[in-house]
């Protein structure tokens, strides 16, 4: 395993996103209310590059017959079918199928990520 250098931190401001080259696989790296989250960038689902789906929250049930907007930021949608997916866990809302996460540090002001 390594642990590589993939971005100045200062690229990556809460709501951030960059994708890059890491050991010959995509990974997106994704600012969650300050926690850096690094995952593979290939849907569990068909394959698609998740990491260029849209960001956002979720609805959750609230009191009967309504439902509440929350945790904005801390969901990726696939781009290709839909598929959401909790950038915190990697879980897929809908499916027992999980993003493939990384470890990541800041080190010296840049996000390392063990591969």
């Amino acid at each position: 395993m390594i642990m590589a250098p993939v971005c100045p931190v200062m690229e990556l401001p809460i709501g951030g996103r960059v994708i890059r080259v890491v050991a010959g696989k995509s990974i997106g790296l994704f600012n969650v209310g300050g926690r850096i989250v690094a995952i593979q960038n290939i849907c569990p689902h068909e394959l698609a590059p998740v990491c260029l789906g849209k960001v956002q929250g979720t609805t959750a049930p609230g009191a009967v017959g309504q439902w509440t907007y929350h945790r904005d930021g801390e969901f990726l949608i696939c781009p290709w079918h839909g598929w959401e997916f909790d950038l915190l866990t990697g879980d897929c809302l809908t499916d027992a199928r999980k993003l493939k996460h990384f470890e990541t540090t800041v080190m010296d002001g840049w996000v390392h990520v063990l591969m």
